[in-house]
């Protein structure tokens, strides 16, 4: 377990503090203060993963948020699975288990490796689109396949047990990115008084100055953060948010913000006394003004098997041997553009190693650490690039040559190099990704031959992500930045700039544009040359895709997927626009970039969701007389999110009913005699203002001008395509009031389709909505004695005459003030009583004190299904899909194609397509067996002798077995089933037998409607 790769000295580690893990199965010791990545380079381990594409053996490559490569699966216990985590990004804990995400039967040995060697010829872009077509016979082999090989890891199999949450924040300033100018911002915003918010994905604040070699005010540049961060720490009015990415920037300086609070100790938050503490948090944060913090990405080349692991970002070579005390290797090879890469060799010459070669693309490199590698004696090959990398599963060898960026062309000799590591840099790239967020497009800079951010009201970027690189300069418009956001979030105080610290200037040679190295060969004839290493899209990839026709850059990384997964283009975007601008004869900002989206970097479904999981997310709703449904020994049903009594199982000699036996005797006590429902949960919504009955005849089918106070009237209300989406009883409580009731499932939906039609289509009319679900207890007494018991408990005269079948009156029921309303669900006699809700257990018991003589029966939904199915009554959702039209259920009486207004869905009922008299309609099915109950689902078609695939004509929506009738029943959709009465249609079931039955009417009992009105 020896660190081969761990320097004795140096970096910001603690090596008093030994930490144990493993990765894929073999232990490995780190130090408290390293990531995985880290941990696993001072280890000597190579290969983290296999390609996604080509199954390529794959190494670390960067230090931060832009890594590729080295994405893991975290957990030791099945419920602790993370997947897609980056190694560069996970701080080393105590007993920390990881693995990689791609590989069979191991990393080392990957028998996919094969596709890598012959990927090039065989799976080109496009791949899948062109041969994954034919036969059709085998899609659904292909799709196995295809999505057993898709994926970068995989989710947990058992219940998360962490917690997570969420915050919302509002604040003066937000600095995303805690550099050296998110710093100098953050200080500057925060002594102004404002309210400030600093967050940073790294586990500790500082960015690049964490391992830098620059040094400010004489001394060590780490120095000065810590200095700052101790001034800021110490201010009330300063949030710190380290380990804290921004994932999302949205309209009006809205920024969510992951913050892994306890991802950094263990696979699963710790506990605190008897409570588990909160694993990650959501920051959802409102700011005045946002600074842009965010720093760059450096780029690599793009050059021959770039991808062999022992490849790296120059930047983070420094990274590691400087912040880490890690060296990545034994011999380096740096190819770059820039005198910033020259860090990377410097650094690992003062680690004692040895640089091969400094390969730099300019002709004549000058500049201060330019100087300092010649003064060491480091070797110097001017006017070269590193054309190809050897080495299998470590590099062995570096090739370079002569190169003319601008014609694109080899035009010397090929040298090769012994090494093993090799590290390159074309540049940076600002991190503008959370700056796209909002739709606006970025701005190429050729000084820096980068995007900058496009300009965002609200938001104020500073340092790399501005485009600054120069630490003097960098801490410069990081103050101004702080200045600016504080003045524009309208704080009254001195914000001129402050003292700045005292930066040692350094001369930097100008950089050279090189982003693809070219090889003897052609691009498509040379070795693999990456450019987004993620999802393995090459050079050749590119280039085909151009010749292919596609010259938007959106076509062409959908073509080639450059730029998606976890990635979104961090390293190679820059680089992939710059070949396809070469090969369309463009400019890269004629390209242009791809769309940013959030999130920027991964975020756990934990934290999107908060504590909105489980009861929290789907909490369980009681009626008021829930407990008396308990304790009578109620089964339950979910609907939406209320537990309504299913049916009422009874005891008989010993032996519980079934629920059919349950349901048949329940249905037979309405029938003949008189049974109450509970239908609390049914949707309330009280509308009220001058213009609520006009309102209610434009969201309706049918007319209300005329209705009445002491009315009621049944609706349909439509989509604007025409098609159903719930219905139910209004009622007129006085001129310009209405109670209007909803299915249960639907009346959160109604209230928010009232309320957007009022507020964006008809903001002129005086009408005002309220949810009163909750508010009243309804209990229906249904059945042939219904009107003898509630006589007994009312103070409401309900003869017949004086109290009709769709009226509602206003008295008392067992002593409290109630509506009545004669409605019926049934068919059968029934009064719908509401009472407040708190009074519903009284008048529940009263009922069934007085209801001893009638037999009364509670029965439950089950019940009410078979009950309102035989009368030919809708459940919407279940006898509707969203594809049924008021005509096609046969109820043109509901509909008023003549009121003056034109009501929703109007227009889309006058469409040839809902007009065809082939649509699907609404009709009753009897089997030709009456033991025979078909099940819901189950498809129609009227020629059951035809070959498969048979044309399939409708299905069953409904269906029971009707104790009234003595035989089964189903409702139906069936094409052209108007026109189609007393004709046979077949089921065909899995088990290969065939079902007939006749086409009737929907009403099965009491067709004339003459129990309701007695």
């Amino acid at each position: 377990m020896s660190q081969v790769n761990r320097l004795s000295q140096g970096g910001r580690i603690d090596r008093s503090h030994q930490l144990h893990f493993t990765f894929n199965g073999k232990p490995y010791v780190g130090y408290a203060g390293d990531t995985l990545a880290s941990a696993l380079l001072a280890n000597g381990v190579d290969i983290v993963n296999r390609s996604f594409k080509y199954s390529r053996p794959r190494g670390i490559v960067a230090a931060g948020a832009e890594e590729p490569n080295a994405v893991v699966q975290l957990g030791a216990s099945e419920a602790a699975q993370v997947p897609n985590v980056r190694a560069t990004q996970q701080a080393l804990y105590e007993g920390l288990t990881a693995r990689s995400t791609n590989g069979w039967p191991n990393v080392q040995r990957d028998l996919m490796g094969m596709v890598g060697k012959l990927g090039g010829t065989f799976m080109p872009p496009g791949f899948y689109y062109k041969t994954f077509m034919a036969p059709a016979s085998l899609w659904m082999t292909y799709e196995k396949y295809i999505r057993k090989g898709a994926g970068l890891g995989r989710s947990p199999a058992e219940p998360d047990p962490d917690i997570y949450d969420h915050l919302n924040q509002h604040c003066d300033v937000l600095v995303i990115g805690a550099g050296p100018a998110g710093l100098a911002a953050a200080r500057t915003a925060a002594r102004s008084g404002a309210r400030v918010i600093l967050c940073d994905e790294q586990e500790t604040m500082g960015g690049s100055l964490l391992g830098s070699r620059e040094r400010i005010d004489e001394a060590p540049a780490a120095k000065w953060v810590d200095r700052v961060l101790d001034e800021l720490g110490s201010r009330d009015n300063v949030t710190l948010l380290p380990r804290t990415t921004a994932n999302g920037y949205h309209d009006h300086n809205f920024v969510t913000l992951h913050e892994r609070r306890t991802e950094h100790l263990a696979d699963s938050a710790p506990t605190f006394g008897s409570r588990r503490q909160v694993r990650s948090r959501l920051h959802r944060v409102r700011a005045r003004q946002v600074v842009l913090a965010t720093g760059a990405h450096e780029r690599p080349l793009v050059y021959a098997n770039n991808d062999v692991p022992g490849n790296l970002l120059a930047g983070a070579v420094s990274t590691y041997i400087r912040r880490y005390g890690v060296v990545p290797g034994r011999k380096l090879v740096l190819s770059a553009t820039n005198d910033h890469a020259y860090r990377a060799a410097l650094d690992w010459h003062e680690a004692g190693r040895e640089v091969v070669a400094i390969v730099d693309a300019r002709a004549n490199p000058k500049g201060d650490l330019v100087a300092k590698a010649q003064s060491l004696g480091i070797r110097i090959i001017t006017q070269s690039a590193v054309i190809e990398a050897k080495g299998a599963e470590r590099v062995s060898g570096a090739r370079v040559a002569k190169i003319d960026a601008k014609l694109f062309s080899v035009i010397g000799k090929v040298e090769e190099l012994a090494c093993d590591t090799l590290a390159s840099s074309g540049g940076y790239s600002p991190v503008i990704h959370l700056a796209s967020h909002t739709g606006t497009r970025p701005t190429w800079r050729d000084d820096i031959l980068g995007f900058v951010p496009g300009e965002v009201k609200g938001l104020t970027p500073a340092g790399g992500a501005h485009g600054i690189y120069a630490l003097n300069d960098v801490i410069r418009d990081g103050a101004e930045a702080g200045v600016r956001a504080t003045q524009a979030a309208g704080i009254d105080a001195d914000t001129d700039t402050p003292a700045l610290p005292k930066v040692a200037a350094r001369q930097d040679g100008e950089a050279c544009a090189l982003y693809q190295v070219p090889h003897e060969k052609q691009t498509m004839r040379a070795p693999k040359q990456f450019v987004d290493l993620q999802n393995d899209v090459t050079a050749a990839g590119i280039e085909l895709a151009t010749r292919e026709g596609f010259e938007s850059i959106e076509h062409v990384k959908r073509y080639t997927a450059m730029g998606f997964g976890t990635d979104q283009g961090k390293l190679g975007n820059i680089n992939g626009m710059a070949i396809a601008a070469r090969c369309l004869k463009r400019s890269i900002p004629e390209v242009g970039t791809t769309v940013f989206r959030p999130n920027y970097t991964p975020v756990t479904f934990g934290a999107i969701v908060g504590r909105h999981c489980r009861d929290l997310f789907d909490p369980e709703r009681y009626t008021a007389l829930h407990q008396w449904h308990v304790e009578h020994g109620a089964e339950f049903e979910d609907v939406g999110q209320w537990k309504r009594p299913w049916y009422f199982p009874r005891t008989v000699n010993g032996k519980q009913e079934s629920m059919h036996e349950a349901v048949a005797r329940e249905c037979l006590a309405v029938r003949e005699g008189v049974g109450i429902l509970d239908a609390s949960t049914l949707g309330k919504i009280d509308i009220q203002g001058p213009d609520a009955r006009e309102f209610l005849g434009r969201v309706y089918t049918n007319k209300w001008a005329k209705l009445a106070p002491g009315r009621v009237r049944y609706g349909l209300m439509c989509k604007d395509d025409g098609m159903l989406m719930d219905d139910g009883t209004t009622s007129c409580l006085g001129e310009n009031h209405f109670l209007m009731t909803t299915t249960t499932g639907g009346a959160a939906g109604v209230l928010e389709w009232l309320e957007l039609w009022h507020q964006t289509e008809w903001p002129e009319l005086q009408v005002y909505f309220n949810s009163v679900t909750d508010h009243w207890a309804t209990m229906t007494v249904t059945g042939p004695d219904a009107r003898k018991l509630l006589a007994e408990v009312t103070d409401i005269d309900l003869d017949k005459e004086q109290f009709k079948f769709m009226d509602w009156r206003e008295g008392t029921v067992a002593g409290v003030p109630a509506r009545v309303f004669r409605i019926s669900f049934t068919g059968e006699l029934a009064f719908e009583i509401n009472v407040q809700a708190n009074y519903a257990m009284h008048v529940w018991k009263t009922l069934f004190e007085h209801g001893k003589k009638y037999d009364l029966t509670p029965y439950g939904t089950e019940t009410m299904h078979v009950l309102r199915a035989e009368k030919g009554l809708i459940i919407v959702d279940q006898d509707t899909d969203g594809s049924v039209t008021p005509e096609d259920l046969g109820m043109q009486w509901a509909i008023g194609y003549d009121k003056p207004f034109s009501w929703i869905g109007k227009r889309a009922l006058s469409r040839p397509d809902t007009r065809r008299t082939d649509r699907k309609q609404f009709v009753g099915l009897k089997p030709k067996d009456p033991k025979v109950v078909l099940e819901e689902g189950a498809q129609i078609v009227f020629d059951p002798k035809q070959s498969i695939p048979m044309v399939m004509v409708g299905h069953v929506t409904s269906s029971y077995y009707s104790p009234s009738l003595g035989h089964g029943f189903a409702l139906a959709v069936v094409k052209g089933g108007h026109e189609r009465m007393g004709d046979t249609v077949y089921l065909p079931m899995a088990d290969g037998m065939v079902h007939e039955a006749e086409i009737v009417s929907p009403v099965f009992v009491d067709p004339k409607g003459e129990r309701q009105h007695v």
